[in-house]
């Protein structure tokens, strides 16, 4: 048939030019074909959809060909009895695109139901973080629901941290993101001068689609890849972390007086005299809590004293929008990205010794059981009397070394009084049943520049453990408070485990004899008794580091479950409002309650998972921070062998850490040895199937490093000695912390104000990630 002779129906579609410019006989365009079927509003036949459009005899196969192509790409869906539906019409599933670095994906559907995969072809159109409507279409080989796109609802990327690749006389940048995984090109720019190898901000200016890659153009050069500091600005872009105030931010700050003025001590209670005092690291300059404590009949009185941020940080100021918008500070290696303003969290809200500070104040009576029997909040204005730090106090309470001068010997009994209230709480968190997974932490020191000159261990003392028990009844009775008068808050909560890893680990614990009780509703205290039970075992860390990636992480919500972790029936955080949103919202809560109001800054649940988000944000960039210093410092060591542990186990390999230098890596499944490995998820380990070579997580392993590659962020090893026999398990325990800390689930009263390793949830001073 000649184009001549095709019907007045073939000839009344819209895209007609097109296709009769592509094809000698074009068939109905792919828009005509969606109208026909959209018009009959009822699902249609193939044999009624060809008579519809005139489509011939002899046009049938490659009008079938058309109808599947588009059905592989989402324009059309066949119901069960093989009839044409628009997807439109159909069941289409909203949610967010999950990347990864392989070019496949997830739709992560908004309903929390189960993810579905997308392949390589359909990543194409989308990149990580978008919104789209997804149809499944059925099941992959892996058992999992698979679905090709329908539409982007939303695009998440306008702009891309990453490195200049120039291939061909062609410039490309490839995203820093490795779940991103398009290269983005660049328009040509004369005016902008870039060169291979150097990292800049593009600003995507066409999204990719099932034609054509991302493009974008240059707005910002950051400099090269191997430059002091340049980790952290990419990891600030790559994670949108604000990182720069905004004028009207800097404006109000301008106005904030230098000092506390006799105006705004009206209406607080005067502690000036009480001997209250900051305890804290070496390098902290933010300084938000100060302590005091003293006998009071067989019990103790204990005043915990907050920097009164809410005082200055108004509700719906340029201030409070930044403080939200953050979330929290981000503690990189050499650098912070503070939540509010240096005028406020190191100036106005820090409790410097002998200055005049606005505080809101916990004041507790606790009996000698560790109870907290009576507790009251005001605000109040006081100054501390000394900045003391951690290895300072314990040197004096543990008689190591003598105040040296007198004010100290005047703050000593003080400070005793302090360390025998802790011992109480001690005992009561220990009957109460409180976890405490045992970890070694880390420091990384620094060159001149900027760069890890070596890691440490850094060893926690009983002066840190005593503000962390003082800081955690000021969150309890926080939480109770608010709780007792029915003003909503964000708690703390921290979820018991899922019934799927509950079942995962007694499966474990099964094989070696041992059980964890508590039958399907475990509480802290079962974990708390299963771990005191193994300390004198061999494997203990093994069962320790098992034990702990069974638990969920703890997050924010206005919903009270409870903080599992800790074994506290309510728990919020009270303690950290210069450096934690969620904070700065409890002190407002208290003083609205104090007051006789309630406060409402708006939805506390998308407010909870806010702060969650900036919580995880923050932990994820610092990651990619000490993952890059640490692929730079294992740079120069290329061929050296190391005693390791595995530390992780995953269908690809083994990953590995360093016992002396505290670092991981992986080890391939490919140099595990001659055999096929198969992985066990359940029993944490690869199983060679001829030889029966296990290797398990805890297992001690001799490693040579073969590979530091700062563009992949890659550390790999080989097996420096391949084993004869199975390797048999630790027998000292690690040296080195587990790839999930214990405070990716649980944490402590307060936290670090630099970070560790590790990027983890941080103690004030050791780089100890909280509880």
């Amino acid at each position: 048939m000649s184009i001549k002779k095709l019907s007045r129906t073939r000839r009344n579609d819209p895209y007609f030019a097109r296709e009769a410019a592509k094809y000698d006989v074009p068939l109905p365009s792919r828009e005509y074909v969606l109208q026909a079927v959209e018009e009959q509003g009822k699902p249609v036949s193939f044999d009624y959809l060809c008579a519809l459009l005139d489509v011939q005899k002899h046009e049938l196969e490659m009008f079938q060909r058309r109808l599947g192509a588009m059905e592989r790409e989402g324009q059309l869906m066949r119901n069960r009895k093989g009839a044409y539906i628009v997807p439109e019409r159909a069941s289409l599933i909203p949610g967010r695109v999950e990347g990864h670095p392989d070019g496949y994906g997830f739709l992560v559907p908004d309903d929390r139901s189960g993810d579905i995969f997308l392949d390589a072809k359909q990543m194409s159109k989308v990149l990580h973080g978008d919104r789209a409507l997804v149809r499944v279409i059925g099941i992959d080989r892996k058992g999992r629901p698979e679905g090709v796109l329908v539409e982007v609802l939303e695009r998440a990327n306008t702009r891309v941290v990453g490195r200049v690749l120039v291939e061909h006389g062609i410039t490309l940048v490839v995203p820093e993101n490795r779940r991103i995984n398009q290269d983005i090109l660049v328009v040509p720019d004369k005016k902008t001068r870039i060169a291979a190898g150097q990292v800049v901000m593009v600003e995507i200016v066409e999204q990719p689609d099932r034609h054509t890659q991302p493009i974008g153009r240059i707005v910002e050069i950051l400099g090269n890849y191997a430059d002091p500091g340049m980790e952290i600005e990419i990891a600030l872009r790559k994670h949108d972390l604000p990182f720069e105030f905004s004028p009207q931010v800097n404006e109000e700050t301008k106005r904030l007086p230098n000092k506390v003025r006799k105006a705004e001590m009206a209406g607080r209670r005067d502690l000036r005299d009480l001997p209250l005092v900051t305890i804290d690291g070496e390098t902290a300059k933010d300084f938000d809590d100060a302590v005091f404590a003293e006998k009071k009949g067989r019990g103790w009185r204990l005043v915990v004293a907050i920097a009164d941020v809410s005082h200055y940080v108004q509700p719906g100021s340029a201030l409070d929008r930044e403080a939200m918008a953050r979330g929290n500070s981000v503690y990189f290696p050499r650098r912070v990205i503070p939540m509010l303003p240096e005028k406020l969290s190191n100036g106005l809200c820090s409790l410097n010794p002998d200055v005049e500070r606005l505080a809101m104040v916990c004041d507790m009576d606790i009996n000698s059981r560790g109870e907290i029997k009576e507790y009251e909040f005001y605000p109040a204005i006081f100054r501390s009397h000394a900045r003391l730090t951690y290895t300072q106090v314990w040197a004096w309470l543990s008689g190591e070394k003598a105040p040296e001068t007198e004010l100290h010997r005047e703050l000593l009994p003080r400070l005793q009084a302090l360390y025998d209230l802790f011992s109480v709480l001690l005992k009561a968190r220990h009957k109460r049943g409180a976890i405490d997974f045992e970890t070694t932490e880390t420091m990384m020191l620094f060159n001149d520049q900027g760069k890890i000159e070596n890691i440490v261990p850094v060893y926690r003392n009983d002066a840190h453990r005593l503000i962390e028990e003082c800081m955690l009844a000021a969150n309890v009775c926080a939480s109770a408070f608010l709780e007792e008068h029915e003003q909503p808050c964000l708690y703390r909560i921290h979820e018991g485990p899922t019934p799927e890893k509950l079942e995962g680990l007694r499966s474990f614990l099964k094989e070696f004899g041992l059980s964890l009780p508590g039958g399907d509703d475990p509480k802290a205290k079962d974990y708390a008794a299963l771990l005191e039970k193994i300390k004198p075992r061999p494997d203990a860390a093994l069962l320790q580091t098992v034990m702990l990636r069974s638990l969920r992480q703890a997050m924010y919500s206005p919903d009270n479950v409870g903080h599992f972790g800790l074994s506290y029936e309510h728990y919020t955080h009270f303690t950290s409002p210069i450096r934690r949103y969620p904070d700065l919202l409890v002190h407002r809560s208290i003083k609205a309650v104090l007051d006789g109001t309630r406060y409402t800054p708006g939805k506390w649940d998308d407010i909870g998972l806010h702060c969650s988000m900036t919580e995880r944000r923050a932990d994820e960039a610092t990651r990619d921070v000490d993952n890059w210093l640490k692929c730079y410092y294992m740079r120069d060591r290329i061929g050296e062998e190391f005693d390791a542990t595995v530390a992780a186990v995953v269908p690809f390999g083994v990953f590995v850490a360093l016992d002396s230098v505290y670092v991981e890596g992986l080890v391939h499944v490919s140099e595990l040895g001659e055999d096929y490995f198969e992985f066990d998820n359940v029993k944490h380990q690869m199983l060679g199937q001829r030889t029966g070579q296990r290797y398990r997580l805890g297992d001690r392993l001799r490693v040579k490093l073969v590979r530091a590659d700062l563009e992949s962020g890659r550390i790999d090893f080989v097996l420096a000695e391949p084993p004869a026999a199975p390797v048999g398990r630790m027998s000292t325990g690690f040296s080195h912390p587990p790839r999930k800390s214990a405070n990716d689930h649980a944490e402590n009263g307060r936290r670090e104000k630099r970070p560790t390793a590790h990027g983890q949830e941080r103690s004030r001073s050791t780089g100890r990630k909280r509880r």
